[in-house]
């Protein structure tokens, strides 16, 4: 069984991609295209644009999405959004489950044709071997928040690879909260490591969960106690879980 899971996950690999890249080449076309609109409405235009392109990705590579606890976006006001990170495949679930929003990422992977359009479209980059793009990419966060978006950081900084339920949270999330008043939306993403698993060329169709806790306030509290609060309740939320 072991030998034939393993050619299957190559065969899905291959269809995941053809359909990626084919339905990357015509969505880089009106993405292109969002550069006519200022800020914040090309990004929203941009989420719109994303949502059709993964609902139709996600469709037809046999993945489904389960959500919960949208609810906890209340109208007319945005967050500084935490999830753990446990595949490369989290940040498509993540980009169109949290509504319009902007995303921390790599700078190395928006050098990526056509692709790296999009990349860049949709998220704040940061070379982190640069302390001056760190500074400045704080400042674009801030910036994005200024704008009424949601900002959306994993805060682990790189994919879990350990035995940990989470790892170690880095601090700038919620130094971000703290210094623009926005309260933190704790998410939750599971089972994306088994769709997109630390192998090459592998693919395995599978349902993909996001689930979003109620918000924390950072009223009279520094980062620090900020943090310690989101991780011990990301990290109970996972231990009830049996994770």
């Amino acid at each position: 069984m072991k030998i034939v899971k393993e050619i299957l996950g190559r065969i899905f690999a291959l269809w995941a991609m053809i359909i990626f890249v084919s339905s990357l080449l015509i969505v880089s076309i009106p993405v292109w295209l969002t550069r006519i609109w200022p800020e914040p409405k090309r990004t929203i235009n941009f989420f719109k644009i994303v949502q059709v392109w993964m609902n139709f990705f996600f469709t037809f590579s046999g993945v489904r999405r389960i959500i919960k606890g949208k609810e906890h976006f209340k109208k007319g006001q945005n967050y500084v959004v935490v999830c753990n990170h446990n595949s490369f495949m989290d940040v498509p679930l993540s980009v169109t489950a949290v509504p319009p929003n902007k995303t921390i990422a790599k700078v190395e992977m928006a050098k990526m044709p056509v692709f790296g359009l999009i990349y860049k479209r949709g998220s704040v980059l940061v070379d982190r071997k640069s302390e001056e793009s760190r500074r400045n990419s704080f400042l674009k966060m801030k910036a994005v928040l200024g704008m009424g978006l949601h900002m959306c950081i994993y805060p682990e900084g790189t994919r879990n690879k350990t035995s940990q339920r989470l790892q170690r949270f880095h601090d700038g999330a919620f130094k971000l909260a703290v210094e623009t008043k926005k309260p933190i939306i704790p998410a939750l993403i599971f089972y994306t490591n088994i769709v997109l698993p630390r192998k090459p060329l592998f693919f395995w169709p599978h349902k993909i969960e996001m689930h979003f806790l109620p918000a924390v306030s950072i009223e009279n509290k520094t980062s620090q106690q900020v943090k310690e609060e989101v991780f011990t309740m990301m990290d109970n939320y996972l231990l009830n879980r049996g994770k």
